[in-house]
């Protein structure tokens, strides 16, 4: 009787030790992969630290673009002369422009691969807005990761560093990175949200433009329903 007791105590642990507990292991790691091997800040053309990275989305390029149109965000235009004469025009007459450009940033030696706004009431000097890069690694299931900064714009002027036209983010990105999620949850198209809290070690610092941020350091991460 003990022998057969011993026996069905050993096959309990061979079925959890060796079946059950990798398959949960490889269901979360899918739905929460490392991202300690990611940068922290983006940088500038010339090298300079930029913004703190604040949000991470898992899914396709497709997926990502469509939950941003269902959340009503626009992708936003790159930047350049035309686009600056653009800004400039738009602020002294108050014309809307749902696509206004967004300045580069560098992440992996490369800028953003996607950009994302939404004005506000239709002001130019205003707007909410991110930038996302794809990780150089997917998720243990091949699924993309995009990391990216999401800051509010409050103003427009020049640059403290370069003297360009440019938009002037207001120093706190944690409440820009919370409103951008409750966009999201509103479609209805994240399977799952959660927080990697200290996911910054630097708290406060001046972007490119010369702006001071601040942060509480979490990384706010959302997985994209599939189909």
């Amino acid at each position: 009787m003990l022998a057969v007791g011993l026996a069905g105590l050993l096959a309990v642990y061979v079925f959890i030790a060796y079946l059950m507990a990798p398959l949960l292991w490889d269901r979360f790691s899918d739905h929460h992969p490392s991202l300690k091997d990611n940068p922290r800040l983006t940088e500038t053309g010339d090298g300079h630290p930029g913004g703190p990275l604040n949000v991470a989305l898992i899914g396709s390029e497709e997926q990502v673009r469509e939950i941003f149109a269902a959340a009503k965000w626009y992708d936003a235009e790159a930047l350049g002369l035309k686009s600056d004469l653009k800004i400039a025009v738009g602020t002294i007459l108050k014309r809307p422009d749902p696509d206004a450009p967004v300045s580069k940033l560098y992440l992996f030696g490369r800028p953003e691969d996607l950009a994302f706004e939404q004005p506000v009431d239709g002001n130019p000097r205003q707007r909410n807005h991110v930038r996302f890069w794809k990780a150089e690694k997917p998720s243990s299931s091949g699924r993309t990761i995009w990391i990216g900064a999401a800051s509010y714009d409050e103003r427009v002027g020049l640059s403290h560093t370069t003297g360009q036209v440019t938009h002037h983010i207001a120093p706190d990105v944690d409440k820009e990175r919370d409103r951008l999620f409750e966009d999201l949850k509103a479609t209805s198209e994240l399977s799952e949200s959660y927080e990697v809290p200290g996911f910054q070690t630097i708290l406060r610092g001046r972007n490119g433009g010369g702006d001071p941020w601040y942060t509480d350091g979490a990384l706010r991460v959302g997985i994209i329903a599939q189909d």
